[in-house]
């Protein structure tokens, strides 16, 4: 299926968990917040969360400043 995660198409199984898409994505799980469409997405909730068609990803990382 189609999905577009921060504004670039990437394909992914059917029945797929964010949790997965994040691991296909080779994407550290640790400092980053996930929305889909206009929700955040709890960590907790991530093996739970099965993406559809065309759903909008926005994967945010924290960076420290100084």
């Amino acid at each position: 299926m189609n999905l577009f995660v921060n504004q670039r198409v990437t394909q992914a199984p059917e029945k797929c968990s964010l949790a997965e898409l994040l691991s296909q994505l080779k994407i550290n799980n640790e400092g980053i917040a996930v929305a889909i469409g206009q929700e955040i997405i709890a960590k907790e909730n991530w093996d739970s969360k099965l993406l559809k068609e065309n759903d909008s990803i926005m994967i945010i990382t924290a960076t420290q400043g100084g």
